[in-house]
């Protein structure tokens, strides 16, 4: 039996449709970490007011959605692994030779 599943049915599966609870649990660490950096330090001009809100701004672009992939996270796992590990492609296309092979 061979069923047709919906390209859609896995966002069912994702809160709100578009995040994982790891999505969701870094970027509440993330906003966390800024709340906390600004409570404390206090910034007085932009240039810290920017490094309070890292964290949060960073965390928040990592869960980002992006078509084709879940999200930024993803993308640069992705873009990691290709260029980290072995790659062996093996291209086998239409030969004249195969097709003696097989007569």
């Amino acid at each position: 039996m061979d069923y047709l599943i919906p390209a859609n049915s896995k966002r069912s599966l994702l809160i709100f449709g578009l995040f994982k609870p790891f999505d969701l649990a870094l970027f509440g660490i993330g906003m966390a970490t800024s709340i906390l950096l600004l409570m404390i330090l206090s910034p007085a001009n932009f240039l810290f007011a920017m490094l309070d809100l890292a964290p949060g701004l960073i965390c928040g672009f990592l869960v980002l959605p992006i078509p084709n992939y879940h999200n930024t996270l993803n993308v640069i796992k992705e873009v990691y692994k290709f260029y980290t590990t072995r790659q062996r492609f093996i291209w086998k296309g239409w030969c004249v030779k195969d097709e003696l092979k097989q007569k």
